[in-house]
């Protein structure tokens, strides 16, 4: 589908001139013929101005059936808790054992670690 022909469609299907849609969007009348005739591709933010001169929602302008498209059904994904860090096997024994050290250390030793632990981040 070209999109100049669904948008001149919709137009057509809600009875609107081309100077109709200049005034609600306030995109010039040579532009949306230039759209319309496939002459110039829009950009996702003039194609949102469209769908509101249409007072339709924006897939409407991509999708010609009567009822919205189904969405498919996707996989569930990890949330960034579960992929940090130490959250999980070798990297979470790791952590373990460093806290544990950590809080064996007296506070003058572990200042001086997180000093160079910070120091290392930054390169």
């Amino acid at each position: 589908m070209i999109i100049g022909d669904r948008l001149r469609a919709l137009r057509e299907e809600k009875k609107l001139s081309q100077g109709d849609i200049e005034k609600r969007t306030g995109l010039l009348r040579c532009y949306i013929s230039r759209v319309e005739n496939g002459h110039t591709v829009p950009a996702i933010e003039t194609l949102e101005k469209m769908a509101r001169a249409f007072e339709v929602p924006m897939y409407e302008l991509f999708y010609d059936g009567e009822e919205p498209p189904k969405l498919p059904s996707l996989p569930n994904r990890k949330s960034s808790d579960d992929m940090a860090w130490g959250s999980s096997g070798k990297d979470a024994r790791y952590l373990s054992k460093l806290r544990r050290l950590l809080g064996k250390s007296d506070e003058q030793h572990r200042k001086l670690i997180l000093l160079m632990a910070q120091k290392m981040a930054i390169r």
